[in-house]
């Protein structure tokens, strides 16, 4: 799924410039997408979205001979656990050069130390085996420098972006979300909150639900993602139950989330941990506003007062609160969604992510 959603673009400007991309990971229902765009894909069959030591010494062992066989000039590694075996299996395989990207440290000033600790040590460890690392938020960068998780020569700030074009104000059919919006059982003069994410309690949930209960039947959520039972913090069913008696829309994984963006009024991250969220960026693409928690990541997506609102992460009554004031102003919407579109399209162009990444290849070979 990351390889496809997340990393498609970069994957296509390897293809578009002569190369080969090799794109290695779990097998799974997007290995057809991929392979569509000219992108070769080896599976990693013992590589899991959960810590589980046993499967990922296996991973790291597959990975090794991967690396070993297709002999890449270039290994980019992404996400937590691949980010931490793959850099140095990657240098311990002869891989040429080694490339890292910090999707979000897997831990925040906020955390207790002792996962600090652990997050921060890893990091720093891992770090010293890849030629580059490529941060997405810029709050990580100073950390980073700050604590000397990374030797500086090698940090280099990426930002996150998204495809403009295909999150475009106007660009649907108002016919599609009014039919949309019939679906979800939405009457006249009520707003759709919108928002994207694993059903994990990491993605506020609990506080989400809590927070929009007070104010139906003005506002109704929909909520676009699947359940992720391979955490620990995964929503519990009767959760899940109970919000949608209360008149939550559940519409579970979706591949059309540009369609879906079109038909809502605002959208809400509560998030308790982000690197730079995709999905926010893909709202204020879309031209909506934004209610957000109050993080690393959140705050580089949304200007408070401007395109959207912080609320302190956590809290259902600021975010309840946060949520009433845009459901109540019509034209306070209005005036956050020009907003958040111009912000986009200022900071959260994808093809300039895509330029720097080619352009730390093109450096370091």
């Amino acid at each position: 799924m990351s390889l496809e959603l997340l990393l498609g673009a970069q994957l296509d400007a390897v293809v578009a410039a002569g190369g080969e991309a090799i794109g290695i990971s779990a097998p799974g229902p997007y290995v057809e997408a991929i392979e569509a765009r000219g992108v070769r894909h080896v599976p990693l069959p013992s590589s899991t979205r959960g810590w589980n030591l046993l499967a990922d010494l296996r991973a790291a062992v597959e990975l090794w001979g991967v690396l070993r066989r297709v002999r890449p000039t270039v290994l980019h590694t992404h996400n937590p656990k691949p980010g931490l075996y793959g850099r140095v299996v990657g240098r311990l395989a002869g891989v040429p050069i080694v490339v890292n990207t910090v999707h979000g440290l897997y831990a925040t000033p906020d955390d207790p130390w002792a996962r600090r600790l652990v997050v921060y040590a890893l990091e720093s460890f891992a770090s010293r085996w890849s030629h580059a690392e490529l941060v997405q938020n810029e709050e990580d960068v100073a950390t980073i420098l700050r604590l000397r998780l990374a030797p500086r020569s090698r940090v280099r700030h990426l930002g996150n972006g998204v495809d403009l074009e295909r999150f475009r104000p106007g660009r649907r059919d108002p016919h599609e979300r009014a039919a949309l919006r019939a679906e979800w059982n939405v009457g006249d003069g009520t707003v759709v909150v919108g928002t994207v994410g694993r059903l994990v309690v990491e993605k506020g949930y609990p506080e989400l639900f809590d927070a929009v209960a007070a104010l139906a039947p003005r506002v109704r959520l929909v909520v676009v993602g699947g359940a992720d039972p391979t955490k620990r913090d995964a929503l519990p069913p009767t959760l899940i139950e109970r919000a949608r008696r209360a008149g939550v829309v559940f519409l579970g994984h979706r591949t059309d989330v540009d369609r879906l963006l079109a038909a809502f009024d605002l959208f809400v991250l509560a998030s308790h941990r982000e690197g730079q969220p995709r999905a926010a960026m893909e709202a204020a693409a879309s031209g909506l506003p934004i209610v957000a928690s109050d993080i690393r990541g959140c705050r580089q997506v949304v200007d408070h007062g401007t395109t959207g609102l912080l609320v302190p992460v956590g809290d259902p009554r600021a975010l309840r609160t946060a949520i009433a004031e845009l459901a109540d102003s019509r034209r306070t919407r209005a005036a956050m969604a020009v907003a958040a579109r111009v912000k986009a399209e200022r900071e959260f162009d994808e093809r300039e992510v895509v330029r720097r990444v080619m352009a730390t290849y093109a450096d370091l070979a």
